[in-house]
């Protein structure tokens, strides 16, 4: 409880190491958020790439289902699905218009088509160019350029979401501490005193870390709130543009929940580490 007195004891000084955890950790669930549902679009966009095996015309049957065999037996296929040159025109009359009706039966120029998914979307290049080189195959399609596009855009957001969220927590360390370390200054005639009267480096240090701890906690209040009405409200919006993509957004229940107790943990953990290494220089014999 000397923890929580002396915030209030510290007015301004706590105001100000609020003021740090507040920003930071409004930029850190801001940013996890965005993250997040790039990496969840990304996921859905992988997903959906596959390869399309455009059978010969004039393949039997018999050669089908060898073709099939072939393909199932590649380490990289994870399942195989067949559409006949009569679905692959339903498909088209459905997404161009019913003008392409006129190309049923004989005058059918589809093919029949395997459609591929491999175990990993980044195995879809490598699969196609196996795939051509086989019996009955007319081509094998997957996007091409765009496919390789989209797995250096998904690698891309990763990394650089991954090395961005630890350069904001590194920052977030750094302000807690300095902001911190002002209030230690106007403090040090008291730990001087304590020092003197023979208290230990834990007995000084642990009031300070968990005063640093509850102001992450404090801190993280508002960026809670603001993130989860924010969010809430975006989710809104971006869901009915995106519904005629088929691709979603992170449904706002759950997933903020977990965002708000990251949140409350990261608020935490950076105040007391912050205050643990504005100590240091204090405890020195």
């Amino acid at each position: 409880m000397e923890s929580f007195k002396s915030l209030k004891r510290n007015g301004w000084m706590s105001v100000a190491a609020f003021s740090a955890v507040t920003v930071t950790l409004l930029l850190v669930g801001v940013l996890l958020s965005i993250i997040m549902n790039v990496n969840k679009i990304a996921a859905d966009i992988e997903n959906d790439v596959q390869v399309r095996v455009l059978i010969d015309r004039g393949t039997t049957s018999k050669q089908r289902e060898v073709l099939k065999k072939q393909l199932s037996g590649l380490n990289s296929v994870h399942n195989i699905k067949f559409s006949s040159k009569e679905q692959e025109l339903k498909n088209v009359v459905g997404s161009y218009g019913n003008e392409f009706k006129l190309f049923g039966g004989d005058d059918n120029p589809l093919n029949d088509v395997y459609v591929v998914k491999t175990k990993k979307p980044s195995q879809t290049v490598k699969v196609a160019k196996e795939v051509r080189k086989m019996k009955h195959v007319y081509d094998a399609k997957y996007g091409g350029a765009s496919a390789k596009k989209l797995f250096k855009i998904v690698d891309g957001i990763q990394k650089w979401g991954m090395g961005i969220s630890l350069l904001l927590l590194f920052v977030a360390v750094f302000l807690i501490s300095n902001t911190i370390k002002i209030t230690i200054l106007s403090r040090r005639n008291e730990i001087s005193i304590m020092r003197l009267v023979g208290a230990t480096n834990s007995f000084i240090r642990w009031p300070f870390i968990l005063e640093g701890a509850w102001t992450g906690l404090f801190g993280a209040i508002l960026p809670i709130i603001v993130v989860d009405i924010g969010y809430a409200w975006i989710h809104g919006i971006l869901s009915a543009s995106l519904a005629s993509t088929g691709y979603r957004l992170l449904s706002p229940g759950i997933f903020l929940v977990q965002i708000d107790i990251l949140m409350i943990l990261i608020g935490i953990l950076i105040g007391a580490i912050g205050s643990g290494l504005s100590m240091r220089k204090f405890l020195k014999i």
